[in-house]
């Protein structure tokens, strides 16, 4: 069981998702929170049962399953109803996170937590020894959004503005990788982490 965990965290298009896959790569459990959520929410499952009683059967598709598109057209600039689907669905996403760290074998094990800022930070997630953030300067991250997306300038923009600013996420980093470069200069970076991970964890657990 791993005793050690590090969050790690980014904006829209920063790169953290290569970063996880490098983590795994290097033999490391990665518990996923868009995966989590998902599987909070899942057909059959007391989430969405919650979902269902909260917000009403509308948001079920033809088959009982979620659907995500109507919720969402529920939620879009509604802070309200937003908060309510929140309340439901992050506890359950934090609780099996923490379950798969916690059981995940080797010397540590990495959260995937992409809205950690956006979502309690520290004190959501009091667990976390460690938080990784995958940052990247706001042009080059406009770039490749509407790269990625096909979309203008200004709706890259608006999605990035929609989540925590740089300045949020690097406030709660231990432990920055700036990833404004081609993607392969990433694994000396992540490679360097991990060493220290695995010492920090072996400490950890002497401790």
């Amino acid at each position: 069981m791993a005793a050690f965990c590090v969050g790690v965290t980014g904006g829209v298009a920063s790169g953290k998702s290569e970063v996880t896959r490098q983590f795994q790569a290097l033999g490391i459990v990665v518990a996923d929170a868009d995966l989590a959520a998902r599987a909070a929410v899942a057909a059959g499952s007391a989430g969405l049962a919650e979902v269902v009683a909260e917000f009403g059967a509308s948001v079920l598709d033809a088959q009982g399953a979620l659907d995500r598109a109507a919720m969402r057209e529920l939620v879009f600039g509604n802070d309200g109803a937003r908060r309510r689907l929140e309340a439901i669905v992050h506890p359950r996403v934090r609780s099996m996170l923490l379950d798969q760290c916690a059981n995940a074998p080797g010397p540590y094990a990495v959260a995937a937590i992409p809205l950690l800022a956006e979502g309690g930070g520290r004190e959501a997630y009091p667990w976390l020894d460690r938080v990784l953030v995958v940052d990247v300067p706001v042009d080059i991250q406009q770039a490749r959004v509407m790269r990625r997306d096909r979309i203008d300038g200004d709706l890259a923009l608006r999605m990035i503005a929609a989540q925590a600013t740089r300045g949020e996420r690097l406030a709660i980093a231990d432990d920055v990788i700036v990833n404004d470069g081609p993607i392969e200069a990433l694994a000396a970076q992540v490679a360097a982490l991990d060493r220290r991970y695995r010492a920090l964890a072996a400490n950890h657990t002497a401790d």
